[in-house]
């Protein structure tokens, strides 16, 4: 495993009150999308749900997949989902952009079709981006204390 990118304390408090099998599948989710876009800026916010979102800039508006955390799952989200081309049919929602998949185990993300899932969205996000972006590798909490 590559150097992995500390939680910020914010989060880790919040992320504390989940059973361990869901704070496992989070840290090994959050660790496989950083290893696929290490530049990803990631977005914390606790809304509905504690959750992760990953942008190429600082901006929710650029994200390309959020992990939001329940009770007993996390989900893999994916921002503009609707958007995206999804050849093996892996996403389900009703939004009008987003998707996700279910995740209560990691075969449910460690595999080809997932990867090419998250590489396409990542694509996407990067050429849907209106302007370059300064903040690079960070975590940003927007989490209200």
């Amino acid at each position: 495993m590559k150097n992995q990118r500390p939680i910020h304390p914010d989060f880790q408090f919040l992320l504390d009150t989940k059973n361990q099998e869901v704070i496992d599948l989070f840290h090994d989710l959050r660790q496989y999308i950083l290893e696929l876009y290490p530049d990803s800026n990631e977005l914390l916010y606790h809304t509905h749900a504690l959750t992760a979102v990953f942008s190429i800039s600082d901006k929710l508006s650029d994200a390309f997949c959020m992990l939001p955390i329940y009770n007993n799952h996390v989900n893999l989200g994916f921002n503009k989902g609707t958007l995206l081309k999804d050849q093996n049919k892996l996403l389900t929602g009703t939004g009008n952009l987003i998707r996700h998949i279910a995740v209560k185990q990691t075969s449910d993300y460690r595999s080809p079709k997932v990867k090419a899932l998250i590489k396409e969205a990542i694509d996407f996000s990067i050429k849907d981006m209106d302007k370059p972006t300064k903040a690079i590798g960070k975590t940003i909490s927007k989490i209200k204390k």
